[in-house]
């Protein structure tokens, strides 16, 4: 297990970088962070950290794949993104490095 901490500039804590942290926001929204603690918001391009075996579709993603034009879904530890061939990924926020 990694021991790196990021600082959350917002809560004043250091948080630890290997896991999605979500802190609620003043306006009650949620904020979603990636891998190494970077805030994640609709649009942002992330890559990958580990090879993804993905449900129902018979394909694996592998390390370093880009993923373009992330959607949050309101849940801290849940993305939404699109992959060619593949409709309704959901990806957690554990497994992607904002690019």
């Amino acid at each position: 297990m990694s021991d790196e901490y990021v600082y959350d500039e917002a809560t004043g804590e250091w948080v630890a970088g290997g896991a999605a942290t979500a802190v609620a926001a003043k306006d009650g929204a949620v904020v979603v962070r990636d891998s190494v603690g970077n805030v994640l918001a609709d649009g942002d391009q992330v890559t990958l950290i580990k090879d993804l075996t993905v449900k129902g579709a018979g394909q694996t993603l592998k390390r370093g794949t880009l993923i373009k034009s992330i959607r949050l879904t309101g849940d801290a530890q849940e993305i939404d993104c699109r992959y060619e061939g593949i409709k309704g990924l959901v990806l957690r926020a554990e497994f992607v490095r904002k690019r």
